[in-house]
């Protein structure tokens, strides 16, 4: 391994690469990074400025100022600064393109003659949608733009990494103590690849919304941009880079049983919704642990299953006075208990739970049904 104080050698039972996009250990393991390319090219430039436009994102179909037509994106980022994005097409010069002049040009004419900047940093960058078959390869297990890698629209990468990071730490964590058979590793590479494939279509959908390379898309594309500012039926049909959401790990092999009629955006697999409660915010309870959250239900009486200790929450609905948790967790049930995993994603669920149900859904939680 190479650092700034020189080279050296280390020995692992476990490595977890996390070595980018171009991720060297996946080169030297001989491993594919298959998926889609864009044949297009965007241009980065981060600036300094002191301005009151406001927080929120811009984007330019055909931006009035000069970019030749083409797509442009503004949004702030923290201490002043705005980061700018042009597309450029995909038969460019770049070393013309990061011309210093060339870049604040087109930067002027964004924010018009005058405006006082700094150009802080730029680059180019092409749009990929790739991943990985498998995360998981004997003791080597791949995570963030290593694993996959998606176009930079709707917070996906950044988002997806943490997402694999708190996937993997528990199950790791359970495996390395001697809790949970190693094939409950494989569920790491199962559950990530099928987020991954949610990402990258959503990706690949803004994408092309964003910079159609046909002519049908866009005229669907300008179609949907011009209904949208007097339809409102239109409006959800412009993909600008819908923002990231948690994957929910519908028919996954750690999940258990659901067997209550509520709500389904907190059904099994789906990662738990925050709620106000009278006080402080639910997930603030989630303390990384198997928990048993009992919702107006009597807690049945089980606090270890096979070494692991599981936890409990019990709210009433005093605690509720919002209605949030009724809203999110309850539906028109009047009361629930829920099994959560150590990274908040539900197990299972019923309107009454013995300590069997809860040790079993645990059980499968673990790996243990996984052959």
């Amino acid at each position: 391994m190479d650092t700034p104080d020189g080279p050296y050698q280390i020995e692992a039972e476990w490595l977890i690469a996390c070595d980018g996009a171009r991720s060297p250990i996946r080169d030297m393991m001989g491993l594919s990074f298959d998926g889609r390319v864009f044949e297009d090219n965007f241009l980065i430039a981060d600036v300094h400025m002191t301005a009151d436009f406001p927080t929120e994102r811009w984007f330019w179909f055909e931006p009035p100022f000069k970019n030749a037509g083409q797509s442009a994106l503004l949004h702030k980022q923290p201490d002043d600064i705005w980061r700018i994005d042009f597309q450029l097409g995909w038969d460019i010069d770049r070393a013309a393109e990061l011309d210093p002049d060339r870049i604040r040009a087109r930067v002027d004419a964004m924010l018009g003659e005058g405006a006082e900047y700094e150009l802080e940093w730029t680059s180019i960058y092409t749009f990929q949608c790739r991943r990985m078959e498998k995360f998981r390869h004997g003791h080597v297990l791949f995570a963030g733009d290593s694993a996959h890698q998606v176009s930079p629209f709707g917070a996906r990468g950044a988002n997806s990494g943490i997402q694999d990071a708190e996937n993997l730490a528990w199950k790791l964590d359970f495996v390395l103590r001697g809790l949970a058979p190693e094939a409950l590793l494989d569920s790491y590479s199962t559950e990530r690849s099928f987020a991954a494939d949610e990402n990258i279509l959503n990706s690949t959908r803004a994408t092309d919304f964003l910079t159609p390379k046909s002519e049908i898309s866009t005229i669907f594309r300008n179609a949907v941009l011009q209904l949208a500012s007097d339809h409102a039926f239109a409006r959800p049909l412009v993909n600008s880079g819908r923002l990231s959401v948690p994957c929910v790990y519908d028919g996954q092999a750690l999940n258990g049983p659901d067997m209550l009629d509520g709500p389904a955006r907190t059904r099994v697999g789906a990662p738990c919704v925050d709620a106000e409660l009278k006080e402080g915010f639910l997930l603030e309870r989630l303390t990384g642990a198997f928990i048993v959250l009992c919702i107006c239900a009597e807690a049945p009486d089980v606090i270890e299953v096979d070494g692991v200790l599981v936890q409990h929450v019990l709210l009433t609905a005093a605690d509720d006075p919002k209605g949030m948790v009724r809203d999110r967790y309850l539906g028109d049930t009047p009361q629930a208990i829920y099994l959560l995993r150590p990274d908040q994603h539900v197990v299972a669920r019923w309107p009454v739970a013995s300590a069997q149900d809860v040790s079993d859904a645990v059980r499968v939680a673990l790996g243990k049904g996984i052959t």
